[in-house]
């Protein structure tokens, strides 16, 4: 008897683990989707470039490189 209370509290506990671990999942954050200082100094820098009209196509980049 002793016995059957025990895995009954034991399948409460998991499933509260259980719980908390989708309410975890449903909650973090991508950490590839975080940008470093430097990372976005660089991204800034790109709009800047972009917004003065200086960038340069990966197509005719390779061509300037000859591939």
């Amino acid at each position: 008897m002793a016995e059957a209370g025990f895995e009954e509290r034991v399948i409460r506990e998991l499933d509260s683990i259980k719980k908390q671990l989708t309410d975890i999942r449903e909650h973090m954050v991508d950490v590839d989707c975080i940008l470093t200082d430097k990372e976005r100094k660089l991204v800034d820098k790109s709009y800047e470039h972009q917004k003065k009209e200086k960038l340069t196509s990966l197509s005719e980049f390779k061509k300037e490189l000859g591939l």
